[in-house]
């Protein structure tokens, strides 16, 4: 396969579409989790040893918000290319915490998906799963084009009844 028929391939709309779907529900998924345990999610932010304590309630208030806005972006298709940007970035993000921390050798739970202290320790393949959906974002970025994206079927609706 040359590198034209594998840029054809990832930017066919429904690669990107099942792409926009699969990432935007795993955002809306940890997102809806954090929120329905701030407490919790706090003391997984605090654990990690990377947010000054001042601000660890302010970023696990704000943080699951900022997931469920970007998985509204990728979901309905609403500032699909701004969503996708600002996963990528908090990829980036949680890959590094993840990172830093394996390498102090910390035993400390995720956050990622459950707030739950006794959900287990943070490991390689956590790492491994955060950078795989990072090219993901990206992926978004560089080819998205709207299908069904609410805002491409709003504007065509309103041209037909122009």
């Amino acid at each position: 396969m040359n590198r034209r028929n594998v840029t054809k391939l990832l930017g066919h709309p429904a690669m990107i579409l099942i792409s926009r779907l699969l990432l935007g529900g795993i955002f809306l998924y940890a997102g809806i989790i954090k929120v329905a345990d701030p407490h919790g999610f706090a003391l997984a932010i605090r654990n990690y040893q990377l947010v000054p304590d001042g601000m660890v309630n302010v970023v696990a208030l704000l943080l699951p918000w900022i997931e469920i806005v970007i998985a509204a972006g990728l979901i309905l298709g609403v500032g699909i290319r701004g969503a996708a940007l600002v996963s990528a970035f908090l990829l980036g993000a949680f890959a590094l915490a993840l990172a830093i921390n394996l390498a102090r050798g910390l035993d400390i739970s995720c956050g990622c998906f459950s707030t739950a202290p006794s959900a287990g320790s943070i490991n390689w393949l956590y790492l491994a799963r955060d950078l795989s959906l990072l090219p993901m974002a990206l992926h978004i970025y560089r080819f998205d084009r709207g299908m069904l994206a609410i805002t491409g079927l709003a504007s065509r609706g309103k041209t037909a009844m122009d």
